[in-house]
């Protein structure tokens, strides 16, 4: 499937995975991009010797890595680290641009920003962005309040009047190849997939988290400030994460200013590590997307970027007949 993105990028299908925090190591993103998309290492909140050894586990694999922006501001030196490794590709999300942009140009990695609303897509284009992602509020992990059908078209029609070079990745709620055929129908050059790889067989995920998000429905995810809370990371403005419903969710949402309390915050963020390292879904928080609903396996990332591809392939080659009966 050849679009801007997959000639901008060098890939085969306009596939990248998403650059979820632990999650998403070497191992994934070398795999997504063994499949012929392209896989991102996760930054995260920033740890120097997770990136040097997960950018190990990629091997000579084409990747790229990911960034939460406003903590790597707290550890600039990472960037230094992650470019010194010649990635395809950097993503920067939820911070300023200004500071990082022109030295990831520089080295010759591609600058993506992610953002979820138009304002911040017109702050990536005066940063020099070379693909912008529309998150929608769907998506697993943070974001913020807009949808993914109604984001991804109205900046597709402002990057074509005012960055018409700029190529844009739809992000949220994408699971399968309907999401990634309607991404495209929408104006979108590719898709950012997080929930769907983070239940592959690669993800960096206890298998019983796993479980737990191939069982769950959309319904069952919430957006809330209770996994920040409980593990002390002071998010910005109005960003909120995603997570699957769990009894730790559940004990504390809208009860987030009880969490903070001197005590009971000591208390739960130790059952809230406790939980996650035990793969003990009751007790932590699982940053998932409205996509475990269309999730029903957890299986190798090479094989879910064919599979999308195919869908996609199938329901486009199907839509373009129906126009051509209509026309």
């Amino acid at each position: 499937m050849q679009t801007r993105l997959t000639e901008m990028l060098g890939i085969e299908h306009p596939i990248l995975s998403a650059p979820m925090g632990v999650a998403a190591g070497g191992k994934l993103a070398a795999a997504v991009s063994a499949a012929g998309g392209l896989g991102l290492i996760g930054g995260g909140y920033g740890d120097a010797a997770w990136l040097e050894r997960e950018f190990a586990a990629a091997g000579t694999a084409r990747v790229g890595c990911g960034f939460i922006t406003w903590s790597l501001a707290q550890k600039p030196q990472l960037l230094d680290l992650v470019l010194a490794q010649t990635p395809v590709a950097v993503m920067l999300s939820f911070g300023e641009l200004a500071p990082f942009a022109p030295r990831i140009k520089a080295a010759g990695a591609r600058l993506m920003c992610q953002v979820q609303t138009l304002a911040l897509a017109r702050e990536a284009v005066a940063a020099g962005a070379d693909v912008i992602v529309a998150q929608g509020a769907e998506a697993g992990g943070h974001g913020l309040a807009r949808a993914t059908f109604t984001l991804v078209p109205e900046i597709a029609d402002y990057l074509a009047g005012a960055a018409p070079d700029t190529v844009l990745v739809a992000a949220g709620g994408v699971a399968d190849g309907r999401g990634l055929a309607a991404a495209l129908m929408l104006g979108a050059d590719g898709v950012l997939v997080g929930t769907r790889f983070w239940a592959s067989s690669e993800a960096l995920v206890a298998p019983s988290l796993q479980a737990a998000a191939v069982a769950a429905d959309g319904d069952s995810t919430v957006r809330t400030t209770v996994p920040d809370v409980a593990r002390r990371y002071h998010w910005p403005g109005s960003f909120t994460a995603r997570a699957i419903r769990s009894r730790f969710v559940d004990d504390w949402h809208g009860r987030e200013s009880v969490l903070a309390e001197p005590g009971t915050l000591e208390r739960e963020e130790a059952r809230y590590w406790q939980g996650f390292h035990a793969g003990d879904p009751d007790n932590t928080c699982m940053l998932a997307g409205e996509a475990v609903g269309l999730m029903h396996d957890v299986a190798p990332a090479g094989d879910i970027v064919q599979r999308m591809t195919r869908e996609a392939q199938a329901l486009l080659a199907r839509a373009a007949g129906t126009r051509a009966r209509v026309a």
